[in-house]
């Protein structure tokens, strides 16, 4: 799953302009080309630079090819590719579609890999658990992102906030404090369902649950209706639109006018906020999304990226040892840093000290989940019945019935797709 939003037509870059072969170390008689697929803009020309230098050297028998795709329309790509006797050795994919690509049968198990060299009992569970198939690892976590709060550090003084909330409790007081006289608490619009998710997750409940290969929506459980009801609860401290997700209007416009405490979302959205509104520069705080106790941050969405080999590449074995090294120490902090991504292993989040954004993203990774395990979630994304759902118990029908209704057509999507 992405943060970013892309379109446009599937672009193909060579690996001579990437930097991935040619006047790099290898190439010489007896060397073999290993094809990684990597999305837009998920890394930069520089770590490309740094790592591929690096891996030729150390293994002069193989070239890396990098081909770079677009995020738009890369299901059917992948899904074909997989297929096709052509297919890439390396291909990093969105956590959440991995369920999907295993149905296909077209990924090789990863398993003994991935317990062997890569330490996977340390890995963050929001990039393990959805590249994990029926207890068969296909998937090897590289790179996560997620949301935190985003506060205005001059509001939070106004109101004489001295320090970020650490529990539900404590949120709730200071957006109090904060909305009014001008001021909104927070900016949460009514369907943000990612963050409802955590909400959820939080009491214990599920958006749908599994019982022997079958799916279930699950928004009608109590545990899922305490986590609207705090939705409810908190998105009331401000001004949010009830009927529209965080995108319309751009949740960073409305909060670089000045008179918004509080939004969730990713780190990188302050640097949107900055552009539209430069005298808010050096003026943003962040903190994981606060959890119902201090002990641990609140549950959120894990987004990010894991790399998987198809069972048709030519160089599987080379494919695997690239993904050791891109998840090893050293590459996950070359990554980091450069991108502000939070490390594949929570023992990794102090190379990112310093950052504040990203620092707490690590934090509140640790407490990351993933959108339901099943080959059909794309297929409930795409329709989307929670987002209605929000926004009917936000304008007062009744959460049960309306939960009832969302969770059926949840049902029908992950029973047809």
């Amino acid at each position: 799953m992405r943060f970013r939003k892309l379109a446009g037509a599937v672009a193909l870059v060579s690996s001579v302009a990437l930097g991935g072969c040619g006047y790099l170390p290898g190439g010489g008689p007896d060397s073999r080309t290993v094809t990684v697929w990597l999305m837009q803009d998920s890394v930069s020309q520089g770590f490309l630079d740094r790592f591929t230098e690096s891996y030729e050297e150390e293994n002069p028998s193989i070239e890396l090819e990098f081909v770079i795709q677009e995020w738009g329309g890369i299901g059917p790509k992948v899904l074909e590719a997989l297929d096709s006797d052509d297919a890439p050795d390396v291909i990093e994919v969105g956590n959440t579609q991995v369920a999907q690509y295993a149905e296909s049968g077209g990924l090789r198990d990863l398993t003994l890999e991935s317990m062997r060299d890569l330490g996977s009992e340390d890995w963050l569970p929001g990039l393990a658990e959805p590249g994990s198939i029926s207890g068969q690892q296909y998937g090897i976590p590289w790179y996560a992102a997620n949301r935190v709060v985003i506060y205005n550090k001059d509001l939070f003084a106004q109101a004489g906030i001295t320090k970020p909330p650490k529990t539900r409790e404590e949120w709730i007081e200071a957006s109090e404090k904060l909305d009014g006289d001008g001021r909104q608490g927070i900016y949460l619009a009514g369907q943000n369902w990612y963050v409802l998710a955590g909400f959820i997750w939080d009491e214990g409940g599920e958006l749908a649950d599994e019982n022997g290969g079958d799916w279930q929506g699950a928004l009608g459980s109590p545990a899922a209706l305490k986590g609207m009801d705090f939705y409810k609860e908190l998105q009331a401290l401000g001004d949010g639109p009830k009927d529209a997700d965080e995108q319309t209007p751009p949740q960073t416009d409305v909060f670089a006018k000045g008179d918004v405490a509080q939004i969730i979302s990713v780190p990188g959205s302050a640097a949107l906020i900055e552009q539209a509104n430069p005298d808010l520069k050096g003026k943003l705080g962040y903190f994981p999304i606060p959890g119902k106790t201090a002990k641990n941050p609140g549950a959120v969405f894990t987004g990010g990226s894991d790399l998987i080999v198809p069972n048709k590449a030519d160089e599987r074995a080379a494919g695997i040892d690239v993904i050791t090294a891109l998840a090893s120490e050293k590459w996950q902090t070359d990554l980091a840093r450069t991108m502000s991504y939070v490390p594949n292993k929570p023992a990794l989040a102090r190379v990112i000290e310093g950052q504040e954004g990203t620092a707490a993203m690590a934090e509140g990774a640790t407490q990351g989940r993933a959108t339901p395990n099943s080959p059909h979630w794309a297929a409930v994304e795409a329709e989307n019945p929670i987002k209605p759902y929000m926004t009917a118990v936000l304008q007062g029908g009744d959460p049960a019935e309306e939960a009832k209704a969302a969770s059926e057509r949840i049902t029908a999507k992950l029973t047809t797709g």
